[in-house]
């Protein structure tokens, strides 16, 4: 299944829809502004409250939580020695790790589990200016997890890019 994110999703405080590949709404990216730190809300269509993403407070690097409910799902950070490509780690809290590597500032990066890729994220895709495409491979992912972790590393990199630029 393919969904079209609009770049413009990152503005904390505006409210973006995500569409599946028919055109419909799928997920509703809600910012949350005036916060100590930035934070989105992954919303289904009802309105109901999916997947929360937030900063971690007082981490060493800088780190992205997701979470479902009360419960932490995983927790997003840099791999310290990612020398040609920009590489990301998730920690699932089971203790499953996913790599995410790729060209992050492109839009041009994959998510995968074991060498074995659960969703490629591209600009490829489309031809409407700043959207890109997150195509979850494995019919049994989970795709709001897989687009809430597209949402983090692009925000990862976005914010390291910022704070190199000063």
């Amino acid at each position: 299944m393919r969904y079209e994110v609009r770049e413009r999703l990152f503005a904390v405080g505006e409210d973006y829809w995500i569409e599946d590949e028919q055109g419909h709404k799928a997920f509703l990216v809600d910012g949350k502004a005036m916060r100590l730190r930035d934070t989105f809300e992954l919303k289904g269509t009802d309105g109901r409250v999916l997947i929360d993403i937030h900063e971690k407070m007082f981490a060493l690097r800088d780190t992205m939580v997701i979470e479902r409910g009360d419960e932490a799902l995983a927790k997003i950070k840099r791999k310290r020695l990612s020398l040609l490509r920009n590489h990301y780690r998730v920690e699932l809290v089971d203790g499953t790790e996913l790599d995410v590597s790729g060209k992050i500032l492109d839009r041009e990066f994959v998510v995968e589990y074991g060498g074995e890729m659960l969703a490629h994220i591209s600009r490829r895709w489309l031809r409407v200016r700043d959207t890109y495409g997150v195509d979850v491979i494995r019919e049994d992912a989970d795709p709001a997890l897989l687009i809430a972790i597209a949402v983090c590393v692009i925000h990862l990199a976005e914010k390291e890019r910022g704070s190199a630029d000063k």
